[in-house]
Parts: structure tokens; C-alpha cells; sequence
């Protein structure tokens, strides 16, 4: 390819006219453990969808029938079949639990290299340059309104510290929905708007019929690459400056904050636990503790651990040893999750899941859905999810602050 990033532009809006596709980008991003600059998988040669009860099995068992290449999505809501845990929040998104598909093409581009996995390469190949300028189908107004009220939402904040106090948790991770309806948007044109605005290294457009979601978040959830399992969980948060000085004293404030330190450590902790499940014994250990990344809309504290994996544990297994994300629920981790269920308001659905890919040699990599956009385009139903770790430090004014700055990319993509 001459140009890839405009082949990847074209690639998109080919896979884009199919009833399923989904698009995995690393936005250029250098990661030792990425394996490649992008991924399209569209049309459907075989698929599963399941709800909550058998569907990590159902999913085993498909794989086990399917070992090539699949993509697909696992919704945060699993979290009620692999532990004692309900959801009666409302759910106007109607997303399945799980999906995924085993593609028709499949397309993975390395720098200027492009490869295709397709009965006729070629003709996949002269179809994605032949696209032409995509018309913009124009941005409707979108009254975005939020599901608790900033006074609601710092009085759940108090009476989360009080189960704090109580020692009932240690840390959560408290989500708010901001939604609109009867919302009319273009979903590709809003994602390439997204990942303009926010390009992140686990970026996903993912098209399920008339249900789309559009990710724009720099957190891994969890990698396999050979033997070794790999999670980098993302605690810690802090906005970017506008000179290059007060960039620089954000990190050190961020470095420094006891609360933003507190929370990775913990969640660190919690992974390294539900990674043992996986685990050859000892062998889980923490590559690195308290990185600091910078993004076009944040910066982020991450720490990575990894693991060898044991013998006789499939990588499906392993997915659920350790789901959902530590980042995203909080230790105790059950105890955490059931508390978040009384306080949220709406169920988190697909956000707080991953989105991601199983390959034919074995290897696996999969995001954690924040910054993203849901998007059901029969009932025009629109959400997005911002959430914060709450510890004993946390400042309920600060921690609201958090979550419009998290929610910042995606309110300038739908033209707030």
C-alpha cells in the first residue's frame, strides 16, 4: 500500500456496507505485544450469540469447531454467570451478552503490508480501492442527558466511602450513563469523528446489524501471546495541559497523587489474583508498575502483569478466569460488583466488556470498552458510560470532574 492509513479509511467503509463487521485499530501505537496496525473482519461465514447462563461454554465449544481467525464481543454483564451476582437495571440497548462471528474476509494490515484472507484476495483488494468519497449523512441534533444528576451522583459517591469505612470494599468502580433518544446519527461517520479526536491503541468500530459500538479506549483487558498471558490494567487519570510545562506537572501530580496510586496498586493486586486461576504457580509477576502514558485526551497510569499460562487451560477459560476486568469492578471484587449494581442506574452492557479477536495460532487480544459510544439504530437509543475508582481518598466533586473529562471525546464527536 502507498498510503496505509487512507487503505485503512477505504477498508473501513467497505466493511462497513456488510450486516456484521468489526474493525480492530492500534492507531499507530508502539506496544511489544501488538501484532499488528489493524484488523477488518466482515461478513459472516459462522456466528454464536448467547446471554448470560452457558455462554462462556457455548463459546468453547464453538471455537473448538472454529480455531481460525474470530472476532467478536463480551458484554460486562457475564459477570452474573461466573459469579452470584444480578442485574435489574434497565437496558435500552438490548445487545446480546456475547457475540461472535467467524468472518468471510479477513484483513490485517502491517505498515504497508497488506493481507487478506479471502477466496478471491484480489477482487477484495481492487473493491476496497475502488471506494469512493463517502457523503457525510449530515449530524442531527443530539440532547444528551445524564441518568443521575451531578447532586445524585456525588451523594452515591459519600454513601459508597461509608461501605468503604464499613470495610465492606476497598475500591469500585462507579459508572454513570449519559444517553439520548430518538437520536438519529450516522455511526461510522460519529467514529471516524471519535477516533480523530481521540485516536487510542484499542480503538473498535463494531457492527452487529442495527446495533453498533464505537470504541475509543487505551486500556487492554487481556492478551495471549504464546504461553504468556498479559493485562494492563488502567488506574489513574489526569487531563493534558495545554503548554508543554503544565503537561509536565499533570504527570508529576499524577505520579505523585496518593489516591490515583492507591487505586492501581489495588486493582494490580486483584488482577494478579484472578490471574493465578490461569497460572502456572509462580509464575504471575508485574512487568511494570505505575507507567505512565499520554494520550491525545488524557494521561493514564498503567501497570502490566503477566503469566505463563497452565497446561490444559484454553484460552476461553482463561478469558473468564479473570472477567470481568479488575479495572472495571473493583476488591472485593464480588462484593464490589453487587454494590455497583444498587448504586448504578442502567446496566453497563457491552461498556465495561471487552472487544477483540482469537487468531489461528492460538493468540488472543482484547480491550476493555470505556470511552465508547453504544448505539441501537432501531430504536435510536444512544449511551455512553463514564465511571471512576472510589476509595477511601476519592473526592466525590473530583471524581465527577473525572468523568466528564473521560466523556469529553465523545460528546465533541456527536458535536457537543
Amino acid at each position: 500500500m502507498e498510503d496505509p492509513q487512507k487503505f485503512k479509511a477505504k477498508a473501513l467503509q467497505w466493511a462497513s456496507a456488510f450486516d456484521v463487521c468489526c474493525y480492530l485499530d492500534s492507531n499507530n501505537f508502539t506496544d511489544p505485544y501488538t501484532k499488528f496496525d489493524a484488523l477488518i473482519a466482515a461478513g459472516v461465514k459462522a456466528d454464536i450469540t448467547a446471554g448470560t447462563g452457558t455462554a462462556f461454554n457455548e463459546l468453547e465449544e464453538f471455537r473448538v469447531r472454529h480455531p481460525g481467525w474470530m472476532t467478536g464481543f463480551f458484554s460486562y454483564d457475564l459477570k452474573n454467570e461466573i459469579e452470584n451476582v444480578t442485574s435489574g437495571n434497565r437496558d435500552q440497548l438490548q445487545f446480546p451478552d456475547l457475540y461472535f462471528f467467524v468472518p468471510q474476509f479477513l484483513i490485517v494490515i502491517r505498515g504497508s503490508r497488506v493481507e487478506i484472507h479471502a477466496d478471491e484476495p484480489q477482487v477484495v483488494f481492487d473493491a476496497i480501492e475502488q471506494q469512493g468519497h463517502r457523503a457525510s449523512n449530515g449530524m442531527h441534533a443530539v440532547n444528551i442527558r445524564s441518568r443521575l444528576s451531578k447532586n445524585a451522583y456525588l451523594a452515591a459517591i459519600e454513601k459508597i466511602k461509608d461501605h468503604i469505612n464499613r470495610g465492606d470494599i476497598y475500591v469500585t468502580n462507579f459508572c454513570q450513563e449519559f444517553f439520548a433518544e430518538n437520536a438519529a446519527i450516522d455511526p461510522l461517520e460519529v467514529y471516524l469523528k471519535l477516533n480523530e479526536i481521540s485516536p487510542n491503541p484499542f480503538s473498535a468500530f463494531f457492527k452487529l446489524k442495527d446495533k453498533y459500538v464505537l470504541c475509543a479506549t487505551p486500556e487492554r483487558f487481556l492478551a495471549r501471546r504464546g504461553n504468556k498471558l498479559i493485562s494492563q490494567p488502567i488506574k489513574g487519570t489526569a487531563g493534558r495541559g495545554d503548554t508543554l510545562a503544565e503537561d509536565e506537572q499533570n504527570i508529576q501530580a499524577l505520579r505523585s497523587h496518593t489516591k490515583e496510586l492507591q487505586e492501581n496498586v489495588m486493582i494490580v493486586d486483584l488482577v494478579r489474583n484472578d490471574l493465578t486461576r490461569s497460572a502456572k504457580p509462580g509464575t504471575v509477576k508485574t512487568e511494570e508498575l505505575y507507567g505512565i502514558y499520554s494520550f491525545r485526551q488524557v494521561h493514564q497510569m498503567i501497570s502490566t502483569v503477566v503469566c505463563e499460562l497452565e497446561e490444559g487451560i484454553n484460552s476461553v477459560q482463561a478469558i473468564k478466569n479473570t472477567f470481568p476486568m479488575g479495572s472495571m469492578t473493583g476488591a472485593p471484587k464480588i462484593s464490589a460488583m453487587q454494590l455497583m449494581e444498587t448504586y448504578e442506574q442502567s446496566r453497563r452492557g457491552v461498556y465495561s466488556g471487552a472487544i477483540g479477536y482469537f487468531a489461528p495460532d492460538g493468540d488472543f487480544d482484547f480491550n476493555v470498552v470505556i470511552r465508547t459510544l453504544l448505539y441501537n439504530a432501531e430504536n435510536k437509543y444512544l449511551s455512553f458510560h463514564a465511571g471512576s475508582a472510589i476509595t477511601y481518598h476519592a473526592d466525590a466533586a473530583r471524581e465527577y470532574e473525572e468523568c466528564l473529562l473521560k466523556a469529553q471525546a465523545i460528546r465533541e464527536a456527536l458535536g457537543q
